[in-house]
C-alpha cells in the first residue's frame, strides 16, 4: 500500500438514517479538510444508503446482505448464503479500493465490509451512536483502533476503554438553521400559523403516525400546520391527508429547512435526532421507541429532560395524552424558548470535525 494515496477512506454502515448520517457527516468533514482524499461507501442497494450516498456526491458500492431476523422467517434460511456472498464482495471491494482507514457506523452491512478491510490491512474506526452499543460494534470492537461514542455511559460496555472517545454524534455539514421565513416559504407554509414537524425516522413510527392521524382535526381547529414524515413504510397509507396545512413526506431530504421552520419537533429519541436537536437548539417532544435494546432511547430522552431541554412522552401514553401534551406545549411560547436555549447548551457541534481529524491522523501514520 506504499504507492497508494494514503487518504483513502472506506465507510460502511446503514439500513437506517441513524446509522448512515453520522458516517456522511464525518465523510463531509474529511473531504473538506483533505480535498484530494478518496472516499467510498459500502452498503445495501435497497436501503437508505443506496439512494442517499450518491445524492451526497460520494462513491457507493453495494453488497448483498441482510440481518438475521429475530422472529422466524423463511428469509433467515438465506442468511448464511448472503453472509458468504457479502464477505466475497467485501474482499473484492477492499482489495480494489485499498482503504487506509475504514469507518463503521453500525448496521449489519458494516460487519463484512470492515472485517475484510481489517484482513487486508486497513485501520478500523467505529462510530457508536447509541448509549447501548449495537451488535456490529461489539463484534468489531477488538479489531478497532478507535471507538467514538455519543454518551459517557457507553464506555462501560467495552472491554478496552482506552480505545473509547466520547466525541458526540456527528451531524452533517448541511444541517444548519436558516431564516424561519425563508424556510417556511420553501415548504409552502403559512408564517402566521404554528408549525409542528413530525420526524418518526426514515422507516417511520407506527404509533406516532396513528396519534397524528387521530389528532389532525383538532390541530386544524387550533390553526396548527404540520410537516409530517411518515416513513417509507407508511407513506401510502397516510398520503390521503396531504393538504394546505399538512405537508406529507415519505422521507425529508431537506431536514435543515424543516427544523428552521418548525416551532416544535416531535420525534423518537434516536441518537442522531438527539444530536441534531441539541446542536441546533430545537424545542422537542420526544417519544422514545419501546422496541430498542436496553430501552436506550428512553435514557437518551431522559438526558435532555433532566436539563429541561425537551419534553418526554412515553409510547404507551400516546393514545391518552398525545393531543393535550402537544397543544399545551405549542401554545406555551416561554416554554418553547426555554427548551431551545437548554437544548443548545447540550449540543456537541464539533463532533464530526473532531472525528475527522483523528481519522485523518490515523491515515497519515500509514
Amino acid at each position: 500500500m506504499k504507492n497508494v494515496n494514503r487518504y483513502r477512506f472506506l465507510f460502511a454502515g446503514g439500513g437506517t438514517g441513524g446509522h448512515l448520517f453520522p458516517a456522511i457527516a464525518v465523510a463531509q468533514q474529511i473531504r473538506a479538510s483533505v480535498p484530494e482524499c478518496d472516499i467510498l461507501f459500502v452498503g445495501t442497494k435497497k436501503k437508505i444508503e443506496g439512494r442517499v450516498v450518491p445524492q451526497m456526491g460520494f462513491k457507493f458500492s453495494a453488497i448483498w446482505i441482510k440481518g438475521f431476523a429475530r422472529k422466524f422467517t423463511l428469509e433467515n434460511f438465506l442468511f448464511p448464503l448472503k453472509l458468504f456472498v457479502s464477505l466475497i464482495q467485501s474482499f473484492i471491494i477492499n482489495f480494489k479500493f485499498k482503504p487506509t482507514v475504514s469507518i463503521g457506523s453500525g448496521g449489519y452491512v458494516a460487519g463484512p465490509a470492515l472485517w475484510m478491510a481489517k484482513i487486508l490491512g486497513s485501520k478500523i474506526v467505529l462510530l457508536e451512536q447509541n448509549s447501548f452499543p449495537g451488535k456490529t460494534t461489539k463484534l468489531l470492537e477488538k479489531h478497532a483502533e478507535q471507538i467514538h461514542l455519543s454518551f459517557e455511559n457507553s464506555i462501560k460496555h467495552f472491554a478496552n476503554k482506552n480505545k473509547c472517545y466520547v466525541t458526540g454524534n456527528p451531524i452533517r455539514i448541511d444541517i444548519a438553521l436558516s431564516d424561519k421565513s425563508t424556510a417556511s416559504q420553501k415548504l409552502n407554509l403559512d408564517l402566521n400559523k404554528k408549525t409542528i414537524a413530525i420526524v418518526g425516522g426514515s422507516l417511520g413510527a407506527k404509533s406516532i403516525n396513528e396519534a397524528i392521524e387521530s389528532s389532525l382535526e383538532l390541530f386544524n381547529k387550533e390553526n396548527i400546520q404540520l410537516v409530517w414524515q411518515t416513513g417509507s413504510t407508511y407513506y401510502e397509507k397516510y398520503s390521503k391527508h396531504e393538504s394546505k396545512t399538512v405537508k406529507l413526506f415519505s422521507f425529508i431530504e431537506d431536514i435543515a429547512s424543516v427544523y428552521s421552520a418548525a416551532d416544535l419537533v416531535i420525534a423518537r429519541a434516536g441518537a442522531t435526532t438527539i444530536a441534531e436537536i441539541t446542536t441546533l437548539g430545537i424545542a422537542s417532544l420526544l417519544i422514545p421507541s419501546p422496541n430498542v435494546a436496553e430501552n436506550h432511547q428512553y435514557f437518551n430522552a431522559k438526558s435532555l429532560v433532566d436539563e429541561n431541554a425537551a419534553i418526554l412522552l412515553e409510547d404507551r401514553d400516546l393514545k391518552s395524552d398525545f393531543a393535550n401534551t402537544v397543544l399545551e406545549l405549542i401554545k406555551n411560547d416561554s416554554l418553547l424558548i426555554e427548551l431551545k436555549k437548554n437544548s443548545k447548551k447540550l449540543g456537541k457541534p464539533l463532533a464530526a470535525e473532531e472525528i475527522a481529524k483523528q481519522v485523518i491522523a490515523l491515515a497519515e501514520k500509514n
